[in-house]
């Protein structure tokens, strides 16, 4: 009787835990959704929504840049305008639970240009911070 609790009780804790991975990862994704439209409306501010307003955060690209402040300034060096932003596109390559309140999400993006059309690959790290997901970490090149 005993085994049985206990192999129902875990059956219901994963499926509990299964389908708040997957309102998470819903989540998670609707904030890539808004950044690619913001981004799209070259909208650097709206796009940075989606990162930890906090020193705390790390972007890594050609180089590191610390903090949500220098990001920002960052993004709007490298992308002065409209034609410098084109339109981006992202491909979501898996989305990889990593504890209650941390997934690491890995993925293509794609910009189409008038003069070119860049693309690479990024892994963010979102963890959940008041209630929100939001990046803390984006190694982007």
């Amino acid at each position: 009787m005993i085994a049985i609790w206990v192999l129902t009780s875990c059956n219901s804790k994963n499926q509990t835990q299964s389908s708040t991975s997957k309102a998470d990862e819903a989540v998670i994704q609707s904030v890539l959704d808004r950044q690619v439209a913001a981004w799209n409306e070259a909208n650097i501010d709206e796009f940075m929504t989606g990162y930890w307003k906090s020193d705390s955060i790390l972007f890594i690209g050609s180089k590191i840049t610390t903090g949500w402040d220098s990001t920002l300034v960052r993004y709007k060096k490298s992308y002065p305008d409209k034609a410098a932003m084109g339109k981006l596109r992202f491909e979501i390559l898996r989305m990889d639970f990593v504890s209650p309140d941390s997934y690491l999400v890995t993925g293509k993006y794609f910009l189409t240009r008038e003069k070119d059309n860049p693309s690479g690959i990024f892994t963010l790290l979102f963890k959940k911070k008041n209630g929100n997901w939001v990046i803390v970490y984006d190694h982007t090149s």
